[in-house]
């Protein structure tokens, strides 16, 4: 679509439209609920959800014993007694928010087909379609490699290669995330590389706290991703909405990005993170026995795979034995060599060919990349179902094992606090049944029982002794021993087997009855099942595809239709005329800080890093337009120094003040609750503001020096 086809009409607001205000309204506070997810509580009548349960009960979809929902105040009203209403929750977040805000656009008029076709479909040179099947495709091969474990062992590799100096493993580990994540993108380095470095922090018992590592792994994750179009959705919007070469892209961003990373890492580890409790000069890790260093690692995709380890591991009571499982975990990791090969050798060809046929296109959607992405990724996808299938048999039992381990393990915790319980409750019946009005009678009784026991005790003993002396000594055994010491030790080890053989069957008749509490089959059982059964045949594959970002097709949809929203009713063109105003007040430098600015500070209330994208990208295309019409160009210098400055901010952006400043925030953030490390908002806004503006100053400065040498003040010719 050419350059004049871009509506930079602002009459609409001039004449005060109540769609366009409620429009920019919506999109506002549709990016605050981004930011700020919350639940609204919906009050149903209960005989409605009780009947709508009930059929799904009838019809065979949900078992008969399952609940739902939460009733209001259970806990103070008598059991007996059913509130009227049911309260429900309804979430409002990043995927829920966008689309209620287009619905009610779409309701009051405020949008209509056309905006949600340029949406979705795509118009100027950004079609979400294609971007979003580029980048799952791209992902699937890139977390398919991850399950492989490569990440997993290379970062085993580094720590082996920076031994027990705090600042120079500090070093490899940031050199690799960088490189690594330079090729691949930030998602697997954020799925494998948080996972390892909780591991690594917990066993070492001289780093108090991990946050030197996990936040400049999570800052360098986002830094390299900004080399490469491929490594970040944002990327190939930005790429798209101007028809730039993909090799073109990599060849303006390289070097600020590689100064940036160079420049960032004396200045975390000697000033942000210049702690002994958080880089040791020496590292003092737990030593990890031969035995489980000679065992075979186990495949974390495995459903189950460790057993009741898993469950140990998590549990953050069992301090001592979850910190030797994660270093088993960390010191002898698992690695499928064929599919890290294979995955490898697939995304290398993948990235070149992508390159060389993007630069071989001589006109916008003369060749879509994704039309190299998605057969590479059907490729890695019927290896991992093959190999899966081939070793289906092995993977099988080792899930099961490690089901019937956990299974066993809860049985009998159950069994123990069901005995303490019932200790506890006969304890309270003596104690109120011996009461302070009984309490006399109680002593008297045994004082009488136990003067009565003992005269009993004399006369029977005097009555006894000869054939008690006549019996131990035929007892006697032919070496002398006393039979007082065997006898004892018999008895008490007969006691054992016996309670052993009663715990197995109290275990047994436990586990019996939790499967017939199941129920009969239903729907819902049956996906269950299935489920498993996929986990357990096609660990990668299944673990590929559940952590796949399939959240951001939905997000970025309804973000683009919301953007269109905003240019159909004249926003984008006002943004465009100020956007004009500042540059031509402060030329190059004031483009490139001023964009990097604007682009950093929209990651965390414009609907993440993704939205941020696809907002500016509208704002300078009609930028450039308003140029194109008045015959006055922009110069070319200051139209790719505000294209560049806005791919650096929208990756450094992630790293800034909010999690949901881009998705990959909000996966970081629940990877390390998962393993309980907590991360508060406020301490995540406290420790990268210092980041953030030392890496946005380096890279802008880096880009300012890299357009005055590269780009002149010649008319910028529009080839989009």
């Amino acid at each position: 679509m050419a350059l004049t086809e871009v509506d930079v009409s602002t009459e609409r607001i001039k004449q005060g439209d109540w769609k366009s205000i409620i429009t920019l309204v919506v999109f506002v506070i549709t990016n605050i609920i981004v930011l700020f997810p919350f639940h609204i509580p919906v009050w149903v009548p209960t005989f409605l959800v009780e009947g709508f349960l009930g059929a799904l009960r009838s019809m065979r979809i949900i078992s008969p014993e399952r609940h739902d929902v939460d009733q209001q105040d259970a806990g103070s009203e008598p059991l007996a007694k059913k509130s009227v209403f049911t309260r429900l929750h309804f979430p409002v977040n990043f995927l829920t928010a966008p689309l209620i805000a287009d619905l009610f656009l779409l309701a009051i008029g405020a949008i209509a087909r056309q905006e949600v076709y340029n949406g979705t479909v795509g118009a100027n040179n950004i079609h979400p379609i294609d971007i979003m099947v580029f980048f799952i495709t791209l992902a699937y091969i890139a977390i398919s490699i991850d399950a492989s474990g490569l990440i997993r062992y290379l970062a085993f590799k580094v720590l082996q290669w920076g031994g027990k100096r705090g600042d120079r493993l500090f070093f490899y580990l940031y050199t690799f995330f960088f490189a690594l994540g330079s090729f691949i993108g930030n998602d697997p380095i954020i799925l494998s590389g948080t996972a390892f470095l909780a591991y690594m922090t917990r066993v070492s018992s001289n780093i108090i706290h991990p946050r030197a590592w996990i936040f400049t792994q999570f800052a360098i994750a986002n830094i390299a991703s900004a080399i490469l179009v491929s490594s970040n959705p944002t990327n190939l919007v930005l790429a798209g909405a101007f028809d730039i070469k993909f090799i073109t892209y990599t060849a303006n961003m390289i070097v600020p990005v590689v100064v940036t990373a160079i420049l960032l890492f004396p200045f975390l580890l000697y000033i942000v993170f210049a702690n002994e409790s958080l880089i040791p000069m020496s590292i003092k890790m737990h030593e990890l026995d031969p035995a489980a260093s000679s065992r075979k690692p186990v495949n974390p995709n495995i459903p189950n795979a460790r057993g009741l380890a898993e469950e140990e591991e998590d549990d953050p009571a069992n301090t001592e034995q979850g910190k030797l499982l994660s270093l088993e975990e960390i010191m002898n990791p698992f690695l499928d060599k064929g599919g890290a090969a294979f995955g490898g050798i697939i995304m290398a060809a993948t990235l070149i060919t992508v390159l060389a046929l993007n630069a071989a296109s001589q006109g916008t959607g003369e060749h879509q990349v994704y039309w190299v992405t998605l057969p590479a990724a059907f490729v890695m996808f019927c290896w991992d179902m093959t190999f899966g299938w081939l070793h289906r048999k092995e993977t099988r039992s080792i899930a099961r094992k490690g089901r019937e381990e956990i299974e066993r393990a809860r049985a009998i915790r159950a069994i123990e606090a069901e005995d303490q319980e019932r200790r506890r409750q006969e304890s309270t019946s003596r104690d109120l049944a011996e009461s302070p009005s009984q309490q006399e009678e109680v002593e008297a009784s045994k004082t009488i029982n136990a003067n009565e026991t003992e005269s009993q005790r004399s006369q029977t003993s005097e009555e006894i002794a000869p054939a008690g002396h006549s019996e131990k000594r035929d007892d006697m055994p032919s070496n002398n021993s006393s039979p007082g010491v065997l006898e004892p030790a018999t008895s008490i080890e007969t006691e054992k087997v016996d309670e052993a053989a009663e715990l197995e069957v109290r275990v047994q008749r436990y586990l019996e009855a939790q499967r017939a509490a199941r129920g009969p089959t239903t729907l819902t059982t049956i996906c269950e099942d299935r489920l498993r059964w996929a986990q357990e045949t096609f660990p990668t594959v299944s673990a590929v595809l559940m952590h796949l970002p399939f959240a951001l097709i939905p997000f970025a949809f309804c973000m683009f239709v919301l953007v269109e929203a905003l240019g159909s009713k004249g926003w984008v063109p006002v943004f465009a005329y100020g956007w004009d105003h500042w540059v031509n007040k402060t030329g190059t430098i004031g483009a490139i800080s001023g964009m990097a600015f604007l682009s950093t500070i929209l990651c965390n209330f414009a609907g993440t890093n993704i939205g941020t994208t696809i907002l500016l990208s509208r704002v300078i295309q009609a930028w450039a337009t308003i140029h194109h019409k008045s015959g006055v160009p922009i110069s070319d210098r200051d139209f790719w120094a505000t294209v560049y400055s806005m791919a650096i901010g929208v990756n450094y952006g992630a790293f800034s003040t909010a999690f949901s400043a881009s998705l990959a925030g909000l996966l970081w953030r629940d990877i390390l609750a998962r393993k309980h490390i907590h991360v508060k908002a406020l301490d995540f806004a406290r420790v990268n503001l210092p980041i953030i503006a030392v890496s946005m100053i380096i890279g802008c400065v880096v880009l300012i020096g890299e357009v005055y040498i590269m780009r002149g003040n010649g008319a910028y010719i529009q080839n989009w």
